[in-house]
């Protein structure tokens, strides 16, 4: 006898071996909670840059926010429910965008990408919520003397180096009350995305095309420490024999003009969402 799909449970392929375990699903059904878990050291470097080359990165229906500024940041998550305490690492690049669709409104920091290096979230975040995913080596950062450096690559290849220094302390005491909830109306804000998937055997036809939004409410997130300071950040110009799937997107970075630095953070929380809150903008 073949198998019939249960109602209102996750799949993921291979789906013949029964609902897919994850961040939104784990066995007989649980959910996790998300109030102590995960640990999160977060450093992150913003600077100006030329609008018009961010413009050639956005989807049909976005434009820039009112500053072109991107930031890029790499988060180290420990002790993750939903992993059975295992963690994993991310570096994602942002800038602020506005989306105006047929129905939807939304404004926020748009993702263009977001290496992580554990297959299980990437797979998990790009078939089910839409972030644009992909694999990378990302070490824990090296702190000494006060300066912290970060670096990201690719089977051997460092395309990414990222120091932070001068950090003072911006938040005296942790940070425990949970922030308000979303007001109703208005113009909702958070991190959009763009979902993308191919049609098998009909190459440059979409299965899926829409814009996402992960919605900034994150009631059990708490800052616990807070510091800024001065960064920079170095893309290494990648051939296609250094990074054949991705040379084109470090490139993209590469080439972006640096107008001007706008300072470094490292912040500690704990705590976060599921992000089953997720939801397609029309």
């Amino acid at each position: 006898m073949t198998y019939r799909l249960e109602p209102e449970m996750m799949y993921m392929m291979p789906i013949h071996f029964g609902p897919g375990m994850g961040p939104r699903q784990g066995p007989q059904r649980r959910t996790f909670e998300c109030k102590d878990s995960p640990k999160t050291t977060s450093v992150s470097v913003s600077f100006l840059t030329n609008g018009e080359q961010l413009e050639t990165l956005l989807p049909e229906g976005f434009e820039l926010g009112a500053e072109p500024v991107v930031t890029v940041y790499a988060s180290y998550m420990k002790e993750i429910e939903w992993l059975a305490g295992r963690g994993y690492n991310v570096l994602g690049v942002t800038f602020p965008v506005e989306f105006n669709g047929t129905v939807d409104q939304a404004k926020g920091n748009f993702l263009t990408v977001l290496w992580e290096n554990l297959t299980d979230p990437i797979l998990t975040g790009r078939e089910q919520l839409g972030f644009s995913k992909i694999y990378c080596e990302l070490p824990d950062p090296l702190t000494f003397e006060g300066d912290t450096h970060c670096t990201a690559g690719w089977l051997g290849f460092k395309f990414l180096d990222m120091h932070v220094t001068n950090m003072t302390q911006v938040q005296e005491q942790p940070d425990v009350a949970p922030p308000a909830p979303p007001s109703a109306g208005g113009v909702p804000g958070g991190t959009l995305h763009y979902k993308y998937m191919p049609r098998t055997g009909e190459w440059g036809t979409a299965d899926t095309a829409y814009a996402v939004l992960t919605p900034d409410y994150t009631p059990n997130r708490r800052v616990l420490e807070s510091r800024r300071g001065e960064g920079t950040v170095q893309w290494h110009r990648a051939r296609w024999e250094d990074l054949p799937t991705q040379y084109h997107i470090i490139n993209a970075f590469h080439d972006l003009e640096i107008l001007e630095y706008r300072g470094a953070t490292i912040t500690k929380t704990i705590g976060g969402k599921d992000l089953s809150d997720q939801r397609i903008l029309r």
